[in-house]
């Protein structure tokens, strides 16, 4: 299974989805058998809720799939915070033009309508007022006047007397079934929509004319389609029955309504109306609400209002809008260019750092990629391919330190079999080793061999430096001084008056050693040396100290420095060297050792110091050769609290019976 978040993580089956599956199973076999409805309710209720959240979490698990990529992502990013907020501007935009649209529209017959409509009324008003003699004449000039506007004008005027005035004479118009106050408006007569305008008092005014198709037309020309319909009412079928007039005899049949012809694309149709409220002929106290509708378009309205200006005035308003026409789609057009290129940029950066980590991880640490541009991501290509040239340079160092490693535990096997593995037993002489390396090899020398049947050699020393040089050198070292002891002993054996009994003079074998090391090492490689053989017979220890840390003899309470007789082994060609003795006495301890027994420091820089290894023996100075040495390396692990050696820690402890 793929782990989450990633590209291939993959839809699993979980509880949601096994409702969703067991509840279509069980509400199958609902359908068959004789169950209650309300149980096939219950579990298709259940089917369809799981169901829905299943494809909600099917929905959710293809969104992340496909904005898995930055590419995608940022693509998604844009689109909602670049794209959509356009789209939204836009679309209000074009909203509130057809919005605006309407409302200019619907005003423009309102007011038109209400022109019309006080037109009426003030003809009515004016007859109203006409004196009885001038009455019919007024009549006639006003229907006549007034009919050039109105087709189908019925005027009828009745005073107290029960006179009438009508007009045209063939006029059939009556009174209203009931009185009316003053009124004026749009009226429904005889199931047909009316214009009409009355005037009560003691003279009554009526003017009635129909609303045809060609009245609606004319109302705003070239707006559009015109309708007039009843909206609601008390009257119930009889409102729906309303109509307007066709064409009355002898006007002009009228043009069927049409829509405007759009403009543009961008020319969006408006279907939209105004409420206008309508009197019932019948019955003075009821009302209707008609609606006055039209279907034009943006540009229909447009035209009306720019109709207004000067052609200068519109040409130069046309200029304009296509001036910050063309200047917009410009400035989207860059916009969406940079926008894409800075995408690729960030999206190639980001692909090619994916395609090196794979790489990287593949262990192809050779692998860089192109950086393009000056900026941070190309700083971070930059950072990739230093990470990968690094990774590259350590894992080559690693090979070599494992290399070397190899080597030095190599070495370090080789030098443990160069050091003696056996302590040799001799009367009453212990002698107990201890060697800890700083490193997997040490420099420090330590050695002792059996010279005839009762004395034994006993050497150590330190060579110059750590690590492979040093243990080559110490190498080197105990393979000179070996072979000097043994030329040594071969000489004396074969010299004149070999039968007495004569030990190796160390003073003469130091000088070869030195001379030896000199001649097969360069000047800088050298060592400290103290050898010594001791003599069981007489309990008599002679020895060299070549530049080596004076041995302490400890003797009771006093501790003995042993002597320095010359200086180190390997840095000059013709160096003197002396001989020294020792009489050893029963309970003495010899201690031999290098320097990383006295100068290690502390945390505070402070080394351990002869002082210290002098008090610390005369402390353990009864105690076994063994315990003594375990005593002064346990000490100098506690002074330094480090895990780790700071040097060559090397100590030949002898104990004499």
């Amino acid at each position: 299974m793929s782990k989450p978040g990633s590209r291939n993580a993959g839809w699993k089956l979980g509880w949601l989805e096994t409702v969703f599956i067991g509840s279509l199973g069980l509400l199958a076999l609902l359908q068959w058998s004789a169950f209650r409805p309300g149980l096939k309710l219950l579990v298709g209720t259940v089917s369809i809720l799981s169901g829905l959240l299943v494809l909600g979490r099917l929905a959710l698990l293809g969104m992340r799939r496909a904005i898995w990529r930055l590419r995608d992502r940022l693509l998604v990013t844009y689109l909602f915070i670049a794209v959509v907020p356009v789209v939204l501007l836009a679309f209000f935009g074009q909203l509130g033009v057809w919005a605006l649209s309407s409302q200019v529209g619907a005003y423009l017959l309102n007011a038109e309508l209400e022109r019309r409509v006080t037109v009426l009324k003030t003809a009515g008003a004016s007859l109203a007022n006409v004196p009885t003699a001038g009455r019919v004449e007024a009549v006639r000039r006003t229907g006549l006047l007034v009919r050039e506007r109105y087709a189908g004008l019925e005027i009828l005027v009745r005073d107290q007397r029960g006179g009438e005035i009508r007009f045209p004479q063939e006029s059939t118009l009556q009174a209203p079934p009931k009185r009316w106050p003053d009124a004026a408006g749009v009226l429904v007569k005889d199931s047909h929509f009316h214009l009409w305008a009355h005037v009560g008092g003691p003279v009554e005014v009526i003017v009635v004319t129909p609303i045809t198709r060609m009245f609606l037309i004319g109302l705003v020309p070239r707006l559009g389609d015109i309708t007039l319909r009843t909206y609601m009412g008390g009257g119930g079928k009889q409102a729906q029955a309303v109509r307007i007039f066709g064409s009355l005899p002898g006007e002009p049949a009228a043009p069927p309504g049409e829509m405007p012809e759009a403009a543009n694309i961008f020319d969006m149709p408006i279907t939209y109306g105004a409420t206008v409220p309508v009197s019932v002929w019948e019955d003075s106290e009821a009302r209707e609400v008609a609606v006055l509708g039209m279907r034009t378009r943006v540009s229909g309205v447009l035209n009306l209002l720019f109709n207004q200006r000067s052609w200068r005035d519109q040409q130069l308003l046309l200029e304009v809008v296509i001036l910050l026409g063309v200047s917009s789609v410009v400035l989207i057009l860059l916009a969406s260019f940079v926008g894409v290129s800075m995408t690729r940029t960030i999206t190639e950066a980001v692909h090619s750092l994916y395609e090196g980590t794979k790489k990287i991880r593949a262990g192809d640490l050779a692998h860089r990629i192109d950086v393009k541009g000056n900026d941070q991501l190309a700083d971070l290509g930059k950072s990739f391919n230093s990470m990968a040239e690094n990774l590259e340079r350590l894992l080559k160092s690693e090979k070599e330190r494992q290399r070397l490693q190899a080597e030095l535990e190599i070495a370090r096997e080789v030098q443990a079999q160069l050091h003696p593995k056996e302590t040799p037993k001799l009367g009453g002489l212990e002698v107990v080793s201890v060697c800890h390396a700083a490193r997997l090899v040490s420099g420090d020398y330590f050695d002792y061999q059996r010279v005839g049947d009762h004395c034994l050699a006993v050497a150590i020393g330190d060579v110059a430096g750590k690590g492979i040089s040093a243990a080559l050198l110490m190498a080197t070292l105990q393979s000179a001084m070996r072979s000097q002891l043994r030329h040594c002993v071969e000489m004396m054996e074969t010299a004149p008056g070999a039968g007495d009994r004569q030990l190796p003079s160390t003073a003469r074998l130091m000088s070869n050693l030195n001379q030896h090391l000199y001649a097969s090492t360069s000047p800088e490689k050298y060592a400290t040396f103290f050898f010594s053989i001791y003599d069981d017979d007489t309990e008599t220890l002679s020895y060299t100290n070549a530049g080596h840390l004076p041995p302490l003899l400890v003797r009771g309470e006093d501790v003995l420095a042993c002597d320095v007789n010359g200086t180190v082994v390997g840095a000059f060609p013709d160096v003197p060297y002396e001989q020294s003795r020792l009489k050893l006495e029963s309970g003495d301890l010899l201690v031999c050792y290098t320097d990383g027994i006295t100068e290690p420091e502390n945390e505070y820089g402070e080394m351990f110091g002869e002082q210290r290894l002098i008090d610390l023996l005369r402390s353990h100075a009864t105690r076994e050769a063994g315990e003594v040495a375990e005593a002064v390396v346990s000490a100098v692990r506690d002074w330094t609290a480090s895990p780790e050696l700071q040097d060559d820690m090397t100590l030949l402890v002898a104990r004499k019976r």
